[in-house]
């Protein structure tokens, strides 16, 4: 059941994850790639450091990397983990590698179809994805997907088994203090992800006046029935991007993977100092880039492509 607040559901990013995010939680995670990833949420789960997690999605980018590196996540279940022509995630490679993370590995059609199965309130969903590969035979063995005969003839199906996380990270354009959300462009898994999830905490570029969507219901990417708690936070996928507001900070991006590739004490120290310290994702903002230029250019470079 989907847990609501009263009328409305904004909250500070503080008051969200802990009210929303516990110990030994299943946490679906937003975003792709490096496109309007839940990083204000994430960098608040961390530093709060709410652990024994169980991650979730499609693609896990920069946000899983995060919380594997502050030793808050135990298993991932997961169709890739990258930040696409920038590499694989170090820090999750080198926990995989240790044993200290456990994977579960899917297709994104995989997760996808478990994901849907979930928002629809059944047990499993019918696909042909992983016919015949190695992946299949492990998600079988975990007891997640199952080989059966097509009743009607049609051949071998695989039934992927529903997933429904306890609660659901993701970044929006905006929303109205009820959380009905709206999201320009791709929305990938999210959609069916949140109406799947016990709860879901969304940030948002910008909360605009109740009642304003009602004029442009068609605008409503999630209803507000999903969402527990809105979170304003302007800049809140940097140093990903957002679709018509900002690009993503490619320099940024490559000398995090420059550190996390170490993954020495300079890595320690950023996560320290950019993740952990920080009161608040606008005093992380402030430190990794004083005065806003950055975030000025990135704001500019997205207007010329849109």
């Amino acid at each position: 059941m989907h847990q609501l607040l009263t009328d409305s559901k904004v909250l500070t990013a503080e008051e969200a994850v802990r009210a929303f995010v516990t110990p030994g939680a299943v946490v679906g995670m937003g975003g792709q790639n490096i496109n309007r990833c839940p990083m204000a949420l994430v960098h608040e789960v961390a530093r709060q450091g709410v652990g024994d997690l169980t991650v979730v999605g499609c693609n896990l980018s920069l946000p899983l990397d995060v919380l594997v590196a502050a030793g808050l996540v135990v298993r991932t279940e997961q169709g890739s983990g990258n930040l696409e022509r920038y590499g694989t995630l170090f820090s999750w490679r080198r926990a995989v590698e240790a044993g200290a993370v456990d994977v579960r590995d899917h297709s994104h059609l995989a997760m996808a179809t478990r994901f849907a199965a979930g928002a629809n309130g059944v047990p499993f969903l019918p696909t042909r994805s992983l016919l015949g590969s190695d992946v299949l035979a492990g998600l079988a063995e975990a007891g997640l997907a199952r080989i059966v005969d097509d009743p009607w003839g049609g051949g071998p199906v695989v039934l992927m088994k529903a997933l429904a996380p306890d609660v659901s990270l993701i970044h929006a354009h905006r929303a109205d203090p009820s959380g009905n959300v709206v999201v320009e462009g791709v929305t990938s898994h999210e959609v069916d992800m949140v109406r799947a999830s016990a709860t879901t905490i969304v940030s948002v570029e910008e909360i605009v006046p109740d009642g304003e969507l009602n004029a442009r219901p068609e605008e409503v990417t999630i209803s507000g029935a999903y969402v527990s708690a809105v979170v304003r936070q302007p800049f809140g996928a940097y140093p990903t991007s957002v679709y018509r507001r900002y690009d993503f900070a490619e320099a940024e991006i490559k000398e995090y993977q420059a550190l996390a590739r170490r993954g020495d004490d300079a890595y320690a120290s950023w996560l320290a100092r950019h993740v952990l310290e920080p009161e608040t994702f606008d005093a992380f903002l402030e430190r990794a880039d004083p005065g806003g230029v950055r975030r000025a250019e990135l704001t500019e470079s997205m207007r010329r492509y849109t």
